[in-house]
């Protein structure tokens, strides 16, 4: 019995050692323990919008008469674009944490028209394209759910709602979004403890709530010729990943 005990004493102590040489030094040891700190943050987004095609419809020519047109629509490409933002963060707990992140994204959306009514000798649907350049500034109140530091990292998921106000202003391209967004979103990152300051590369999805198109855009178009593309969606969610490398 005695010699089961000197064996099970000295794994502990094997084991208690491996680990003391498993552990580093840690930087900033207690940099979470402010109730209250402030950053920046620089990325670079991915943008896109969900459409809903309304398929046939019928349209009014200048001369009065009537035809039924059907056109696809569709946002055939990701289009990178830059975010540049400030950040507060509220401690709650050890694990968790209120963030918000006021940031200015800058990108577009590209869009592909395909009216399958309107071929070429070769069967092919004539096109129409459009870049939908959207400038936003949101507002992201998220809650961070940190897991336990280990040296100098520390793994975390984030969720939370975001606001946005559409800067763009109002043009005659063929479909316009909504002024104000609602976007929910989730993602990860992790927590980079460096010796002056912590580096925090973040992964984020975001999709929009409601309806993103201003529908009224096309009453307001000159073109008479463009509106059968404006109405050719009935709805549309913007979709956009970010990724963010956050200084604090």
């Amino acid at each position: 019995m005695k010699r089961y005990l000197i064996i099970l004493l000295a794994f502990c102590l094997t084991t208690v050692q491996m680990k003391a040489q498993d552990r580093k030094v840690q930087n900033k040891p207690y940099i979470d323990l402010r109730p209250l700190h402030f950053g920046i943050h620089v990325g670079m987004n991915m943008q896109d919008i969900e459409l809903q095609n309304v398929g046939p419809q019928m349209i009014t020519l200048e001369d009065g008469t009537t035809m039924q047109q059907t056109i696809a629509t569709d946002a055939d490409k990701w289009n990178a674009g830059f975010s540049v933002g400030v950040l507060a963060d509220l401690r709650i707990s050890n694990h968790l944490n209120l963030r918000v992140t006021p940031t200015m994204h800058f990108g577009a959306k590209h869009l592909t028209f395909h009216n399958l009514t309107d071929l070429d000798p070769e069967g092919f649907p004539h096109e129409e394209t459009q870049d939908l350049k959207n400038t936003y500034i949101s507002f992201p109140v998220d809650l961070k759910f940190s897991a336990q530091r280990w040296n100098n990292y520390r793994p975390y998921l984030i969720a939370g709602v975001n606001p946005m106000i559409n800067l763009t202003g109002k043009d005659q391209d063929f479909i316009r979004l909504k002024r104000f967004d609602t976007f929910l979103e989730i993602g990860m990152g992790c927590d980079l403890y460096l010796p002056f300051f912590k580096l925090i590369p973040e992964l984020k999805f975001c999709y929009s709530l409601s309806d993103a198109l201003d529908h009224n855009h096309a009453n307001d178009l000159m073109d008479t010729n463009k509106r059968m593309y404006a109405n050719s969606v009935t709805s549309g969610h913007t979709k956009m990943i970010v990724l963010t490398l956050y200084f604090e």
